[in-house]
């Protein structure tokens, strides 16, 4: 039986094993792992994972895959901890929302022979935890794939594999290009949340704006609600990516400002223009389209990459993605 380690139960690592075992995959068990007792316990009720484990060195020997699920900062101590335990060719992946770094320490601390390939589901939640976790999370998302210099191409199928069982599309991106775009849409956003809250929170009439505060505070405020530690793992691992897109907010911020003071009709113009990008944006105008075959259903597409057939055979539209790796990394926009 193959075996999927999976090292961290909350949200997304909780997510994940649900989804791979809504998938029905055959002959392939899913190991969790997780410092908290009360999190394997409530993954094991929650039909996340076949297995529980406190002991990482038992959990990923003869892994086939492993995912590590922990907040970023954590990584580091992840990687030295199972290299002595890891198969020979063994593929260990991640769900990171940067990556930089992350790449850095895998090329650092995991044994030669070791295949890794760099992930980022495009998908989470306000709410941290197992609680949080869902099968459909990743339905219709788009998952990065950044493998490592050294990762076959067989290791680059399987991650991709992982990606469209849970439901998501995957999508190949340079390492550096892939942490300056999610700082724009993924992170920057976090940041204004809370600096919404902070601004209205400091006023003298906070108690009175708090009654009259209803939906459009609420959505646009979400992100502050995120959890402590995915805050912290970006702030430290893609601090230039943040300061430059928080440079361009407050550019255009102060331009807006400017012009609805010194020029209402060009403010209204320019909330005009954001609003049509939105809308564009949500028609689904910037979808990457392409011919695809039948794909087959989840659980025999998963066992088959187990058996080393190529994920090409099921989704030719990726066939031309994965040859360009042989030639080295390739950029996408």
């Amino acid at each position: 039986m193959d075996r999927i380690t999976i090292i961290g139960l909350g949200l997304i690592g909780g997510s994940l094993g649900m989804a791979l075992k809504a998938a029905k995959l055959k002959n392939v068990e899913i190991v969790g792992v997780d410092n908290s007792w009360d999190t394997v316990n409530a993954a094991k009720r929650r039909g996340a994972v076949d297995i529980v484990e406190r002991d990482i060195g038992k959990a990923v020997r003869d892994a086939q895959m492993v995912v590590v699920a922990t907040p970023i900062l954590a990584f580091r101590q992840v990687f030295e901890a199972i290299s002595p335990y890891l198969t020979e060719g063994a593929v260990v992946t991640d769900v990171g929302s940067t990556k930089s770094q992350v790449m850095q320490w895998a090329q650092e601390l995991l044994p030669a022979g070791t295949n890794f390939v760099g992930g980022h589901p495009m998908a989470g939640k306000e709410t941290a935890g197992i609680e949080s976790a869902a099968a459909t999370l990743f339905q219709g998302t788009t998952y990065c794939v950044l493998p490592s210099a050294t990762a076959t191409k067989s290791a680059v199928e399987l991650v991709s594999g992982l990606a469209t069982t849970v439901g998501a599309e995957p999508y190949f991106i340079d390492i550096e290009e892939h942490d300056m775009l999610v700082g724009g849409i993924s992170h920057l956003p976090l940041v204004l949340a809370a600096a919404l809250v902070s601004a209205t929170s400091a006023s003298p009439s906070w108690d009175e704006m708090a009654k009259l505060a209803s939906s459009g505070f609420r959505d646009t405020s979400r992100l502050a609600s995120s959890d402590f530690e995915l805050v912290k793992g970006i702030s430290s691992t893609n601090q230039a990516g943040l300061v430059h897109w928080i440079d361009a907010y407050l550019t255009v911020l102060l331009d807006f400002k400017k012009a609805l003071v010194e020029d209402p009709e060009r403010f209204l113009v320019s909330v005009e223009k954001a609003r049509e990008a939105r809308d564009r944006w949500l028609s689904g105008a910037y979808k990457r389209l392409g011919p695809q075959t039948e794909i087959p259903t989840a659980g025999e597409q998963m066992a088959e990459l187990f058996m080393g057939s190529r994920l090409a055979n099921a989704m030719k539209d990726q066939g031309e993605r994965l040859k360009e790796l042989e030639k080295g990394p390739r950029k996408e926009g």
